[in-house]
């Protein structure tokens, strides 16, 4: 888990782009809020997962709410949500 995830949140939701080098994490808080981070994956870090934004500052009130916001985000996602379909 990344630095940006806190261990108290509740990681519910990781989204891959197709070639597995990115992804997103949907969480909740314990205070009830949700959030989200997108990641990404490179072989000069060893394969570690290595935040790319700041967007696990923003809150929202549900998991719908959250993902929406990532897919308006994050370009690749609407893409990759669509794929799990």
């Amino acid at each position: 888990m990344s630095r940006r995830i806190d261990k108290s949140w509740l990681v519910f939701d990781s989204i891959e782009n197709a070639e597995h080098n990115r992804c997103v994490d949907l969480f909740r808080r314990p205070n009830g809020t949700f959030g989200f981070e997108e990641f990404r994956r490179d072989v000069e870090d060893a394969g570690a997962w290595t935040p790319v934004a700041y967007y696990s500052g923003s809150a929202y009130a549900s998991n719908e709410a959250a993902l929406e916001a990532a897919m308006a985000a994050v370009v690749w996602l609407a893409q990759a949500v669509d794929r799990r379909r």
